[in-house]
């Protein structure tokens, strides 16, 4: 794969990005906002102290929200389309859609749904701020196992491949994977900072639209960039006005 169809293909996963932002951000304010506001609510009618509230929650939950949820988009978009270029051809036999959604499916999986599964996301009021730092490392060291261990079961399975067949070797790594996973998850600390008077109901729904979000945002992408980038890889031939198929210049 040539620079140019690198760097054309890193705009269009900018882009694509940029435009799944915009479905997790509708999401978001649909799913999430509801269940920030009942937090928020819980911890004013629990707390006897009174902040000063530096930037308005009207503000926070638009422009704030908007702003964060469109440049991770557009960041995790650029980062997903180089990722797509090294594996696109080196996973199996996928064309440009199919290793776009496989490639999106296995990062909701490794980046979120699996750290999610150790430490899930929490509502305001919940959690000891002494802690904020304590938790964030904790998270990202889980991330950060989790897509390493990711790697490697991908890895193992192209090794096994040739001698167990495509199955059992894709069987072999995704087994592999959930045991390391499972290690990693007996040996990491717990963190559990929920107070007991917290709504329970509140809390799933958070989580759940937590992991909805990003359901919508890493199915949005895998769909849009995998359009573009068959689009550019494998584009359709043009049929001139004398009936001629000529091909599409790229």
């Amino acid at each position: 794969m040539n620079s140019a169809t690198v760097r054309n293909l890193l705009v269009r996963g900018m882009l694509a990005g940029l435009a799944a932002g915009v479905l997790a951000l509708v999401a978001a304010y649909l799913l999430g906002e509801p269940s920030v506001d009942r937090a928020i609510a819980f911890e004013d009618g629990h707390s006897h102290e009174h902040e000063v509230e530096v930037v308005s929650r009207s503000l926070q939950s638009t422009a704030g929200l908007a702003t964060g949820v469109l440049v991770y988009g557009l960041a995790f978009g650029g980062i997903a389309a180089l990722a797509y270029c090294f594996a696109l051809g080196r996973v199996g036999r996928f064309g440009p859609r199919a290793t776009a959604l496989l490639l999106s499916g296995c990062a909701l999986l490794a980046v979120y749904v699996v750290p999610f599964l150790k430490y899930p996301a929490n509502p305001p009021s919940v959690g000891d701020p002494d802690t904020i730092g304590k938790r964030t490392t904790l998270y990202f060291l889980m991330m950060l196992l989790s897509v390493l261990l990711a790697v490697a079961a991908t890895l193992l399975g192209k090794r096994l491949a040739p001698g167990l067949g495509t199955w059992w070797a894709t069987v072999t790594a995704v087994a592999a994977f959930a045991v390391a996973v499972g290690v990693a998850f007996a040996f990491l600390p717990v963190v559990n900072e929920v107070p007991r008077d917290f709504p329970a109901t509140l809390l799933w729904r958070f989580r759940l639209s937590a992991l909805a979000i990003q359901s919508v945002l890493w199915a949005g992408f895998g769909l849009l960039f995998g359009e573009l980038a068959e689009r550019l890889l494998n584009p359709r031939p043009v049929t001139t006005a004398s009936g001629r198929t000529v091909p599409a210049a790229r």
